[in-house]
């Protein structure tokens, strides 16, 4: 009697977890859930927690609450001022109305096949209403607001909200590439002869002023020097002439001294700065007035047949 109370309290505790794992189901935190009825969407479940359905009446579909991504093919656009752009992109999307998505497409694999075309088409009607520096550098946020909104209006068609839409890469064709690379060296090229000319006409202008100043001081030392060497000549005659005034014979004496002295210099001696040394040949009389302190201590002058004069 025991045992078969305990196989019938089994088979019921058996028969009550069956009933359980099948009747009821967890949705997590980012989940919510569709409650089918024969395929009829009967209730929507947004809240994390256990629940319970049907057995067999009735199925649950699970959505993701999270933001989901969706990359586009890579395409070519043409710009408002005629250039061609490969423009690479993703949306980001998220699931709100679980009810008419899953009413529109099921699932998010159909979602993506439907919702691609639309980013697409948007991609290509407002990127060929701006400018190639528009994309590039100017209003490239704002575009990208202007195709999420356009994405948003077509989307909700499908219970999604386009939460962002983002150019991951926006590239000049390849034979644009170069035509616009060869445009860039040659007006880098263009301002660096430029730079080279201004500093050229720089480096010239200096040059000249430097040449300018040099002459100037040269001239100016020039003049001084001069100026120096007058004074100083002028000082020395006027010493010469106070000399010859004081004493005319002993002036007259020294500078024959001199003379003697630069005349009669052997070969090979030394001389004052400047001057050579030499041998001396003259030919001259010996009763000229250049040989005057050779007749006479005092200087006078021997005339033909007079006789010496006594020491």
């Amino acid at each position: 009697m025991l045992k078969a109370l305990s196989a019938t309290f089994v088979v019921i505790l058996g028969a009550l977890a069956a009933v359980a794992y099948f009747a009821l189901f967890i949705v997590h935190q980012n989940e919510q859930a569709i409650v089918l009825e024969f395929g009829k969407p009967v209730r929507i479940i947004s809240d994390a927690g256990l629940y319970w359905k049907i057995p067999v009446v009735q199925t649950v579909d699970y959505f993701d609450k999270r933001i989901l991504d969706l990359d586009t093919s890579e395409q070519e656009v043409t710009a408002s001022d005629q250039k061609r752009i490969k423009v690479d992109a993703f949306a980001r999307y998220r699931i709100v109305d679980p009810l008419l998505f899953y009413q529109s497409v099921r699932d998010e694999r159909n979602a993506s096949t439907r919702l691609r075309p639309v980013v697409e088409s948007s991609l290509r009607r407002v990127l060929g209403s701006a400018t190639f520096t528009d994309l590039v550098r100017d209003r490239r946020e704002a575009l990208m607001k202007r195709i999420a909104a356009q994405v948003n209006e077509e989307g909700k068609e499908f219970g999604l909200e386009v939460v962002d839409v983002r150019i991951k890469r926006a590239d000049l064709p390849d034979q644009n590439q170069k035509n616009v690379f060869d445009r860039m060296r040659a007006e880098r090229q263009r301002e660096a002869a430029e730079f080279r000319a201004e500093g050229t006409g720089a480096a010239n202008r200096i040059r000249a002023n430097a040449d300018r100043e040099v002459t100037v001081i040269k001239a100016e030392a020039q003049r001084e020097a001069e100026q120096t060497r007058g004074e100083g000549d002028a000082e020395r005659n006027r010493i010469f002439a106070d000399a010859y005034s004081k004493d005319p014979d002993f002036f007259a004496f020294y500078r024959s001294m001199q003379a003697y002295e630069q005349g009669f210099r052997p070969a090979g001696t030394p001389g004052p700065a400047n001057e050579k040394s030499g041998e001396t040949r003259m030919l001259i009389s010996p009763d000229t007035d250049f040989f005057r302190y050779f007749s006479s201590p005092q200087g006078s002058v021997r005339t033909p047949g007079a006789a010496p004069a006594k020491q």
